[in-house]
């Protein structure tokens, strides 16, 4: 969230974000390349993440970079069951709590050891089918983590 950015904002974007970035199809080879092009993308800048990708409950791709920790796989599995418990960012998620008033950890009556309202994990949406997985990053402080998703999302669906 910038300086000048209310949490209502950037609950706006993050909607835009979830509408924008929907998915034709999504298979195991698509995991792969998106997977690939996040972990190209991360340690080119040299950042200390895991990386990873399900569909469906089936983790179809995870990779850890120099600088990770086990805690990242962790907080990885944290995020991911946000999405899928709510079909939103995880970012997302935690912020309309926020705005809302609330605070996910007390509010959302779900085990804060199991779940994680905090930026990096993104829902894969399916055109005409609904959200079939994620992809998450853990390792930055929330905003890059969620950033980095969405950068090389965006990226991915613009190659041919």
């Amino acid at each position: 969230m910038s300086d000048d950015e209310t949490p209502q904002d950037l609950l706006d974007r993050l909607t835009a974000d979830e509408d924008r970035l929907v998915l034709d199809h999504f298979d195991e080879d698509d995991a792969w390349r998106l997977g690939v092009a996040l972990v190209t993308r991360a340690r080119a800048a040299g950042l200390p993440v895991a990386v990873a990708i399900r569909r469906n409950g089936q983790r179809l791709f995870h990779a850890a970079l120099p600088g990770s920790a086990a805690d990242n796989d962790d907080w990885l599995q944290r995020k991911m069951d946000v999405v899928d418990r709510y079909n939103r960012s995880s970012w997302y998620v935690g912020t309309r709590f926020r705005v809302e008033g609330g605070d996910f950890d007390v509010d959302a009556r779900r085990d804060p050891r199991a779940f994680a309202a905090h930026g990096g994990a993104f829902p894969l949406r399916v055109r005409g089918v609904g959200v079939v997985g994620s992809v998450a990053v853990s390792g930055l402080p929330q905003a890059d983590d969620h950033a980095l998703v969405v950068e090389v999302l965006t990226e991915f669906l613009a190659a041919p």
